[in-house]
């Protein structure tokens, strides 16, 4: 009997490092953009959109936690995810018909992916297991902004009227060095 619990042993163990080496290896490169799987399957490299500017992807290393092959989002107006691959809470890997958007951050925290790859990605997942992990920051924001003036809206409105200041048609933003609304009504040009 102990001859046979010996014999057991050892292919018990090399059965569990089997199946522990089974699982697909899921990377998200966030300052990248990119997806890396290796599987049993074989080896693929995706471009994947995440958190775009002000929300966040999680960073860290996650097991799948639930499964569905089209989820819709309560949280975002019931938007399609097909392929979803839930992995903290809400956070999901799925696809997205938004393809053009693909390789550059785009989304309120998933990990979006284009739906062929995660058609590919879900059934690798489903048959192997998945290890996700994410790293990376993203890249910085390219957004432009328009640069704003402040000006005088009473300036203007004595300048659309050949310089002429119509005291009752508009009154100025309180300026507190200059003084008060009644010391502007009072003589309203002294503030130019």
């Amino acid at each position: 009997m102990r001859l046979k619990l010996v014999i057991l042993a050892p292919a018990a163990l090399l059965a569990m490092v089997s199946l522990a080496f089974a699982t697909a290896y899921i990377h998200i490169d966030l300052s990248t953009q990119r997806m890396h799987v290796d599987s049993g399957s074989g080896s693929y490299d995706w471009p994947v959109s995440t958190a775009r500017a002000g929300y966040s992807t999680p960073a860290g290393s996650y097991a799948p936690t639930g499964m569905e092959r089209m989820h819709y989002s309560r949280k975002y107006h019931m938007s399609p995810m097909p392929y979803s691959i839930f992995f903290r809470g809400g956070y999901a890997i799925h696809g997205t018909y938004a393809t053009g958007a693909l390789g550059r951050p785009a989304s309120p925290g998933c990990v979006r992916l284009s739906p062929g790859n995660a058609k590919r990605l879900y059934e690798i997942v489903q048959s192997e297991g998945g290890s996700i992990a994410i790293s990376g920051a993203p890249p910085a924001s390219r957004t432009r902004f328009a640069r704003v003036h402040h000006h005088n809206p009473a300036r203007y409105a004595s300048l659309r009227h050949g310089g002429r200041s119509h005291a009752l048609a508009y009154a100025p933003v309180r300026h507190h060095s200059r003084g008060t609304v009644r010391s502007w009504q009072a003589q309203p040009l002294s503030w130019f």
